[in-house]
């Protein structure tokens, strides 16, 4: 969750000073770690039931949904998709529906998947950004062959036809990001296998302020 916070930041530090385009390139860690975070908690075991969402967990998700669009906004004027958030919430339904077999995890699962489907334009990461979570969850509960899965919907969930056509023209800057986007869940995934020799603090309820709250920041700093 650091890291996805970090990478996030440096990532929209573009939309403040466009000339750190480049920094597009470690931003794609941000989202497909925010997925596993995601992932991580729904898998986690606890003493109610099995593992899943929670009301809570997926109330703040909601909430700051609905406060981060306006500051999102602000940022990019530009914008043709929703903040990330939407995305996560459809992500964490589908998630808990492949975690769950009870009634209303399905149903609610499918409802999210048919919501993304439909909604695949106007959702950041498409519906294959929905998906990611669930693709994370998959890979954390099989082998390690099953870590392509999260890979690949990174790339799907990055799909873009201009960018892609550069890619294929040989751009490096284009492939530097279809490498990130590879490179990304990897990541995540080994972190989450292989945690560091030191304790790490955890991140608590404030990074959901932390979201809508850096993009005012940033408007505030474009504006000086």
């Amino acid at each position: 969750k650091w890291l996805a916070l970090l990478t996030m930041l440096i990532d929209h530090l573009r939309h403040a000073w466009p000339e750190l385009y480049f920094l597009y390139v470690p931003g794609r860690l941000a989202f497909p770690l925010f997925c596993l975070a995601i992932a991580a908690n729904v898998a986690r075991p606890r003493a109610d039931d099995a593992g899943g969402v929670t009301a809570r967990y997926l109330g703040w998700l909601l909430l700051f949904s609905l406060v981060s669009e306006w500051p999102y906004r602000l940022l990019v004027p530009t914008a043709e998709s929703l903040n990330v958030m939407p995305t996560l919430v459809l992500g964490l339904l589908i998630a808990n529906a492949v975690q769950r077999a009870d009634i209303q995890a399905r149903w609610l699962g499918a409802g999210a998947l048919a919501t993304a489907v439909l909604a695949h334009e106007w959702l950041m990461f498409g519906a294959f950004g929905a998906l990611l979570p669930a693709a994370f969850l998959l890979a954390l509960k099989g082998s390690r062959s099953r870590w392509l899965l999260p890979m690949l919907g990174c790339l799907a969930a990055n799909y873009w036809a201009p960018f892609y056509a550069d890619a294929a023209r040989g751009d490096p800057f284009a492939w530097s990001v279809l490498a990130m986007c590879l490179f990304a869940p990897l990541l995540g995934l080994l972190l989450l296998c292989c945690r560091p020799p030191f304790p790490v603090p955890p991140v608590r309820r404030w990074a959901y302020l932390f979201y809508p709250a850096h993009f005012l920041v940033l408007v505030a700093l474009r504006s000086l």
